[in-house]
């Protein structure tokens, strides 16, 4: 029972940066702009990032894609938003080429398509920007776009997790406690399980909390077991079950 959970851990959703990138642009008219979008003059930000974005400003292009794509002083608009991502995700900017990603991997704005955002995922995740090692991680568990490959999920998802993604966190320790691309380890499992779990990812507290019930890679331990099905079970109803066994 445990190791199907797990393994469903390891399928979940996508990371869709949704904040704006403060690079250096054309500095004042830069600034401006994102001190209106941070006073919540949206348009007056709109108008501003789109004078930059027509000069080729990769940060802005990304800025007024990340507006479109929430209606935030335009109307949303997902090819739009695809657009500009595409602008400046060609220019080299790694938020861009992660969010462009997503969008191919969803079919938002553009025609879906796996093999494209396994392209962007992994120029993105090759600048060192954590979602987009997650998400290439979760596009090898997933063998969609790329072949099934669990050596390269758990090496991306390690990459991630290093740099305190709680998901990755989460699924690097499902793949540990299954064996799949790394060696079966319980300990190591609990080791990512409990970073990830401390971050509230409720995957990893229904997982952890699992691990202490039965011992596995820890001392059997009812309190911990309750402790971490509690806060679990505090965000939905994943580890009721759990609970009610103990």
């Amino acid at each position: 029972m445990k190791s199907a959970n797990a393994l469903r851990s390891l399928f979940l959703g996508l990371t869709l940066s949704a904040s704006l990138c403060a690079l250096p642009a054309s500095a004042d008219t830069y600034q401006d702009a994102l001190t209106a979008y941070r006073a919540g003059n949206f348009e007056q930000a709109s108008v501003l990032f789109q004078n930059l974005a027509v000069q080729g400003d990769a940060g802005a292009q990304f800025n007024l894609g990340v507006m479109y794509s929430q209606g935030q002083g335009v109307p949303r608009q997902d090819q739009e938003a695809a657009r500009l991502y595409r602008q400046a995700a060609e220019h080299g900017h790694a938020n861009a080429q992660n969010n462009l990603a997503t969008l191919y991997e969803n079919g938002t704005g553009v025609s879906q398509d796996y093999s494209a955002a396994f392209k962007w995922y992994r120029q993105a995740a090759v600048q060192g920007l954590a979602r987009a090692q997650y998400n290439l991680g979760l596009i090898y568990a997933q063998g969609k776009g790329a072949p099934q490959d669990y050596d390269e999920a758990a090496k991306w998802y390690r990459q991630a997790a290093k740099q305190g993604h709680g998901i990755a966190q989460n699924n690097l320790a499902a793949l540990y406690e299954n064996g799949l691309g790394v060696a079966k380890n319980d300990r190591e499992a609990i080791k990512w399980y409990r970073l990830a779990a401390e971050q509230g990812i409720q995957g990893a507290q229904y997982n952890l909390g699992n691990m202490y019930a039965e011992g596995r890679g820890v001392t059997q331990d009812r309190q911990e077991a309750v402790k971490w099905l509690s806060k679990a079970a505090e965000r939905g109803l994943i580890a009721q079950a759990g609970l009610t066994r103990l």
